[in-house]
């Protein structure tokens, strides 16, 4: 080595073609040497290579150059012990190594010298990073990537392996800050940017991704993550990393509920950590033993277990692994009677948390708490004190359940809320059941109103922002391996729902990830946020639903529940010139419901339903319907067989779903306000689980065959949090022109799909155009009428007309319309995925045509992603969907399916989207339509007879009336009528039943 600077040597003699000389002998072939041993797994081998080559290092005589030496073989050694999970001994070995770079950064050195201390560097920052993380020190941890970040400009990283080091210890620090929705959208970004080349964070990636996907539900994308980070490490010939892999499997497993695999994939997994001394990755494995063995009832392996694990953390100065083991200690104390010993694990549990500013992992030991209470209740007589014990059940419990819900809106992806939703329902089914415990209609009916005012669009909201408001955090888990694991409390609780169940507050300024800005396209996903609050008072500020329990959540968990603007949750008196009762139903294991009215009628109430009463009734109109996506068989069952064309079990179903569904009390109060103030309004906000449900058909008398919709007119409404956005002064107006009739109706009927032959799955669904008179009769009622768009001279150029595309749609609409009715096909999104966006339009594009939607052969869909975000994710200029395609008041979409919107947790669907670009009133349908040839097909029915077509006339007559809601009800009511008369299958209710109109 040169004796005045630092400074790389040249290729040497005896080095082979291509070898660098770093140091010369014997500390080039010992760094070479101690690599092969990690690939290998051998961590012992290789830190007896680092301390040889140490000892005699510090033998050579002191010069920048020796200290640089020593400082490298430290930052060498400090990363064999993090893979060994020994992090006291890392800490030591890291903050020598930088000590010792820091002592000689203003000596003299080459440009390769330089360079060779910066990555030397780099390398320690990130050591000591994952070392903070180990140890729980989060905020520590960060300030040191961003210290990386900083340095990192001054290094010249070619393959950028530096750089994408830097980018996957962010986003493991995310991860256990619990920011897994912005973990998951980063790793996404740098996986994309680096999965073309062999750089060993490609396969890490790879793992952290899976673990965001198993903690969210996602197993089968877990999986496949796995398998191909696992094909990563086969090819760079690292064993152990494999071996990890097994750990994270079995976490996948267990997350799934394969307990049985599980169980020994972490047995298998435990005996290779302890035979390599990876005292960190077997604490987790022996943490999940523990929990498998307390499921099986051997508490004494448990707690064996549950010890071993605790001591590990401890020794390792794992401070929030400690703690998760000691929750999870705390539940077996609790199974074992120990009441008191339970409360003091939990406790020092959530001081540990407090104490780190760990907000959801103290929501974590809150609802188990509040879960311990309630099974104690299930158990024992409170007797005068149990008013006081479900008190301080739901003072623990609510506000840490509104914060698990709210954790959702960090991810990107409605499929990824959607899914973690899954995982925090049980916080609220827990929730809902203190409330029915206590009898408190009040809060159940604020409870309702919350849960009902649904997440709100944000379209402006860019890449990466965090809400200040925020501020949860995760636990640590070693070497990336999640201790979290879905662990169970009482009464079905989870203890640990999971890796991804907690979210972290904002991460200040840029982020920089393997060299690439991290800055998604849009089109990733729709991004939402929180609900606006729900205003209970029918003057003044007044007050908001939960305000009490929203309060305590926001100051306990440091995360923004609502938004700051406010909805009233009625109809008030001055909206409406008729008596109105809405009507809202959420989903939290039972069915709850609450109804108030407004309109000259005074008065609320709330109703509940038995989960399995619900799902058989449900379940039960699921088997009448077509199958969404069955085809033309699916159809045909629903036509042959289903409840709904045969009279007699169609009033069985009838009855069923009102018996289920819809509380006595109510209709007695539908008839009374009908008697004195004429027929009422019911607007009916339904849960997801029976957003299908046909309300019309509600037999709600059981002594004579009455129906809903013969007592009332019915519509459906969106969530709240729509309302807002669709306010006349917020509603998008159309771009001036002076030739254009902004009184003009669209008729967009049954238009020619690129690709796809009349016959075919995305054929004609009103057959030829010309041969049907009633429809030429229809257009011709419309031509004389007014302005009509598309511009035709004669009805039948009205139909399969193939330059209906997106571009032409926008530019209509930007021109001003009254009026829009499709009539065509509708893909819907499939209800398990949670992506309502999905839901398209099938227009005359073709793939030329720029969209959010992947192609279909030669078509490209317009979907409802691309309705709300227009073109702002596809151009620097782009414009949101409500200027794009501003939606005149009244929409019609006749297709299958087309007001699925509400089936989703989410309802961002065809519907939907429309009322956000600034529709009033959208005529959508619950269900797949049969199409008139399906009837003819199908059923038998004559050619000349063509339900469909009384479909579409009777919609269009329904939106050019001035009350569209009643008129189409009173059509509803005679095909009601002709139905119970003779029962013919051209009245079933399968048709008509399934168009319901949706409102704000």
């Amino acid at each position: 080595m040169p004796d005045e600077h630092i400074e790389l040597q040249g290729e040497g003699e005896g080095a082979g073609a291509g070898a660098v000389w770093l140091y010369g002998e014997p500390f080039d072939s010992g760094f070479a040497l101690a690599e092969e041993h990690q690939l290998a797994s051998d961590l012992t081998a290789a830190y007896a290579v680092y301390e040889e080559l140490l000892t005699v290092a510090e033998s050579i005589e002191d010069s920048p150059d020796v200290r640089f030496l020593r400082a490298h073989l430290l930052c060498d050694l400090a990363s064999v012990r993090l893979t060994a999970t020994d992090l006291p001994g890392a800490e030591d070995a890291v903050e020598r190594s930088r000590a010792l770079l820091d002592g000689i950064a203003s000596a003299p050195m080459g440009p390769r010298g330089r360079q060779l201390w910066l990555e030397t560097l780099l390398k320690t920052m990130i050591a000591r990073a994952d070392v903070l993380r180990g140890t729980g020190r989060l905020d520590e941890a960060l300030a040191c990537l961003d210290e990386a970040v900083a340095r990192l400009s001054q290094f010249d990283d070619p393959e950028g392996l530096r750089a994408a080091e830097l980018g996957l210890n962010r986003i493991l620090l995310l991860m256990d800050r619990g920011e897994w929705g912005a973990a998951e959208e980063y790793a996404s970004v740098l996986l994309s940017a680096l999965e073309s080349t062999e750089l060993e964070a490609v396969p890490r990636l790879l793992t952290a991704l899976a673990m965001i996907c198993s903690s969210t539900g996602r197993y089968d994308q877990a999986e496949d993550h796995l398998a191909r980070a696992e094909e990563r490490f086969r090819a760079l010939g690292d064993t152990g990393e494999q071996w990890t892999l097994l750990a994270h499997r079995a976490s996948v497993a267990l997350n799934r509920g394969e307990l049985d695999l599980a169980e020994r994939l972490f047995t298998e997994a435990s005996a290779f950590f302890e035979r390599q001394r990876w005292y960190g990755d077997l604490a987790v494995c022996e943490q999940a033993r523990a929990f498998l063995a307390g499921r099986r009832g051997a508490l004494t392996r448990a707690g064996d277990l549950t010890t071993a694990s605790l001591a590990r953390f401890e020794q390792l100065g794992a401070s929030i692994a400690a703690a998760d083991t000691m929750l999870l200690a705390a539940r077996h104390a609790y199974d074992r009677a120990d009441i008191t010993e339970m409360r003091r694990l939990a406790q020092q549990a959530r001081d540990v948390y407090e104490e780190r500013e760990m907000y959801e992992r103290c929501a974590q030991v809150d609802l188990l708490l509040a879960g311990v209470i309630e099974d104690n209740l299930n158990r024992a007589d409170h007797g005068d004190h149990e008013r006081r014990s479900v008190d301080t059940a739901l003072s623990l419990a609510v506000p840490a359940a509104l914060a698990l819900q709210a954790a959702r809106y960090d991810f990107v992806t409605a499929h990824a809320r959607n899914q973690w939703l899954q995982l925090a329902d049980e916080a609220m089914e827990l929730v809902f059941r203190l409330a029915v415990r206590r009898q408190d209609q009040g809060l159940l009916f604020e409870l309702v109103e919350h849960r009902t005012a649904g997440a709100s669009l944000a379209l402006d909201r860019p890449a990466f922002e965090r809400d200040g408001a925020s501020g949860m955090s995760g636990q640590s888990g070693q070497s990336g391996q999640s201790s979290l694991l879905g662990l169970s409390g009482p009464s079905g609780l989870s203890v640990f729902p999971g890796a991804a169940m907690k979210a972290y507050g904002r991460v200040d300024g840029p982020m920089v990830l393997g060299g690439v800005a991290a800055e998604a396209a849009a089109s990733v996903g729709l991004r939402v946020a929180p609900p606006p609050k729900v205003r209970m008072a029918a003057q003044g500020p007044g007050r908001v639903a939960l305000q009490e329990y929203i309060a305590a959540a926001e100051l306990r968990y440091r995360r923004r529940l609502v938004d700051e603007e406010e909805v009233p949750f009625w109809i008030t008196d001055d909206l409406t010139e008729r008596p109105v009762v809405q009507v809202r139903l959420a989903d939290a294991d039972d069915l709850f419901m609450t109804w108030t009215w407004a309109g000259g009628a005074r008065g609320f109430g709330t109703g509940h339903a038995p989960a399995g009463e619900v799902d058989r009734a449900v379940g039960e109109l699921a088997a009448a319907l077509p199958e969404t996506g069955g085809g033309a068989e699916g159809m045909r069952c629903a036509l042959d067989s289903g409840a709904l064309t045969d009279r007699r079990t169609e009033h069985r179903l009838a009855r069923l779903l009102a018996e289920a569904l819809w509380p006595e009390g109510l209709t007695a109060q539908i008839r009374q306000v009908s008697e004195r103030l004429g027929r009422p309004l019911v607007r009916i906000q339904p849960s997801p689980r029976v957003a299908q449900v046909p309300w019309e058909l509600l037999a709600v008398d059981d002594t004579a065959d009455v129906r809903l919709i013969e007592l009332a007119d019915i519509v459906t409404t969106a969530p709240a949090s729509l309302r807002r956005r669709t306010a006349p002064a917020a509603r998008p107006t159309p771009d001036p022109d002076p030739d254009a009739d902004a009184d003009a109706v669209v008729l967009v009927l049954d238009p020619r799909v690129p690709g796809f032959r009349a016959d075919s799955p995305l054929g004609s669904v009103l057959g030829p155009p010309g041969a049907d008179p009633e429809l030429l009769s229809f257009v011709r009622r419309r031509l004389d009428a007014g302005a009509v768009v598309p511009s035709v001279t004669t009805p039948a150029e009205a139909f399969r007309r193939t330059d209906l595309d997106r571009d032409w749609l926008s530019g209509v609409l930007r021109k001003g319309a009254r009026r829009l009715m499709y009539v065509g096909h509708v893909s819907g999104a499939p209800v398990e995925g949670g992506q309502s966006e999905d839901g398209a339009l099938h227009l005359c594009c073709g793939p030329q045509h720029d969209g959010l939607a992947e192609p279909v052969r030669t078509h490209r869909p317009l979907s409802a992603k691309d309705l709300l975000l227009g073109t702002v994710s596809l151009r620097a200029d782009g414009e949101p969907g409500a200027r794009v395609w501003p939606a005149p008041p009244r929409v019609a979409l006749i297709g299958c399916e087309s007001g699925g919107d509400l089936r989703f947790a989410e309802s961002f669907g065809l519907a939907t989207a429309m009322l956000h670009n600034g529709a009033e009133l959208v005529t959508a349908t619950r269900w797949a339509l049969p199409t008139s040839f399906a009837f003819h097909r199908l059923a038998g029915l004559p050619e000349s007879v063509r339900p469909l077509t009384e479909a579409v006339v009777a919609v269009d007559t329904a939106h050019e009336d001035p009350d569209p809601v009643h008129r189409l009800g009173r059509w509803q009511r005679e095909q009601l009528h002709h139905w119970r008369a003779g029962g013919r299958i051209e009245h079933s209710p399968l048709l008509w039943a399934a168009m319901t109109c949706v409102v704000t």
